[in-house]
């Protein structure tokens, strides 16, 4: 499969990935990371700054969540840019990056960093989650370009 689109194709599963864990994982456990908190508020800041009222409830958390996929999907993407041996390496480094990046620029950001550096579990599930969505990425690259899958 064309490196362009295997690519695409695997960073959105990254990201799909990270998003169903970070949604999923919030309802049962009570330290999970609240990154969707964090990009509510930055959404509703960024417009605010250029004089557009922010959506509220819902509105808000669905806006958050396309913006959250469409970001994380072009960031895991680059991952493709990669040589094939070293697509893994790249999608664990990638997401351990991300995953430090969401626990040290929140603050530097003006955010408010308590949903995910509360407590030592919450920081560990957030490097843990983005270093997944990494990995998922890179695999499923991996996977369609071994397989030369044409068509899907």
């Amino acid at each position: 499969m064309n490196k362009i689109i295997s690519s695409c194709i695997g960073g959105l599963a990254g990201a799909l990935a990270l998003n169903v864990l970070h949604q999923a994982v919030k309802h049962f456990a009570r330290d999970a990371p609240r990154v969707d908190l964090i990009g509510e508020e930055a959404l509703s800041k960024g417009l605010d700054k250029i004089g557009i009222e922010p959506p509220g409830g819902n509105d808000l958390f669905m806006a958050t969540m396309a913006a959250d996929l469409l970001s994380n999907a072009a960031y895991y993407s680059l991952i493709g840019l990669g040589k094939q041996k070293k697509l893994l390496l790249a999608g664990a480094a990638s997401g351990l990056a991300a995953g430090i990046g969401a626990l040290e620029l929140t603050k530097p950001l003006a955010l408010n960093d308590a949903p995910v550096t509360r407590t030592p579990q919450t920081k560990i599930m957030t490097v843990a989650w983005y270093t997944a969505g990494g990995l998922i990425a890179a695999a499923v690259m991996l996977s369609l370009r071994r397989n030369k899958v044409d068509k899907l």
